[in-house]
């Protein structure tokens, strides 16, 4: 055999060599979650009642029969008297799970038995004023949520939600590439933030915009947490970066209770 002939077998062999070791790479690679964030806004004591028993009575046990774990029911710490608050996650493995739980629902009897007053209710007794829903995709630096390690009871933890704007599609990337490719979730990491998820919403009413979740304790252990943040140095090093300036235009940040029943 001709030594052109021996040079293109080998480099043959090479390329299928990485190809192989490409494919198995990206079949490795976890497969990100897609969040259904759903924010009930109600009125009365009647409403919140009806909520609650749905959710768990109903809701929660129907979606784990589907295979769907750790759904997050959650409350602001301070509510408004005039627009009350209910905040569920929900975490789905693919966008087409998300897509199709509410007609899985609906063959499962033992749901609509469980939820009957709630599903039935009618048009003059609505068990809500109005329900928000928020569709996110996590991020690859944390592509599944996980369930906190805290210690406290659940009625004293605090749980931070935090939606971070940006002023235009391009510079919510840049925040989102700050958090996977700057390392910001490992920094969170690092500090034990004990965080929840990391996402991208793909559809709400804030756009562009990304969310998250970490936990604590208490309020004392969340502000002793968030002093080491600010005071870092690999957030002072990620923050003076100039290709990260200016990525966020608006912050809101929400204080949330997790309701006994909550899986999180």
């Amino acid at each position: 055999m001709k030594l052109s002939q021996q040079l293109r077998l080998v480099c043959c062999a090479c390329l299928l060599v990485l190809v192989a070791a490409s494919s198995t790479a990206f079949a490795k690679a976890p497969a990100k979650n897609y969040y259904q964030l759903k924010i009930y806004h109600y009125k009365t004591q009647e409403q919140e009642s009806k909520i609650e028993h749905y959710l768990q009575q109903a809701y929660i046990p129907a979606l784990h029969r589907a295979g769907v774990k750790n759904i997050g029911v959650f409350k602001p710490v301070t509510q408004q008297d005039t627009a009350k608050l209910i905040y569920v996650f929900t975490p789905f493995s693919s966008l087409d799970k998300l897509a199709g739980i509410n007609e899985k629902l609906q063959e499962d009897a033992q749901y609509l038995t469980d939820g009957k007053d709630y599903i039935d209710a009618d048009y003059k007794d609505a068990p809500y004023s109005r329900i928000e829903t928020i569709v996110l995709q996590a991020f690859p630096g944390m592509p599944a949520p996980a369930v906190p390690n805290l210690t406290a009871a659940k009625a004293d933890r605090v749980y931070e939600l935090r939606s971070y704007e940006s002023a235009t599609e391009k510079y919510n990337f840049n925040k989102v590439r700050m958090f996977n490719v700057g390392d910001e979730i490992g920094l969170f990491k690092r500090l034990e933030f004990n965080a929840v998820f990391y996402s991208e919403v793909i559809a709400g009413s804030h756009m562009p915009n990304l969310m998250y979740m970490t936990t604590f304790n208490s309020k004392e252990d969340r502000d002793k947490h968030w002093e080491a943040f600010s005071n870092d140095a690999q957030w002072k090093t990620l923050t003076a970066k100039a290709e990260f300036k200016n990525n966020v235009s608006h912050a809101d940040i929400i204080f949330l209770h997790p309701a006994e029943y909550s899986d999180f």
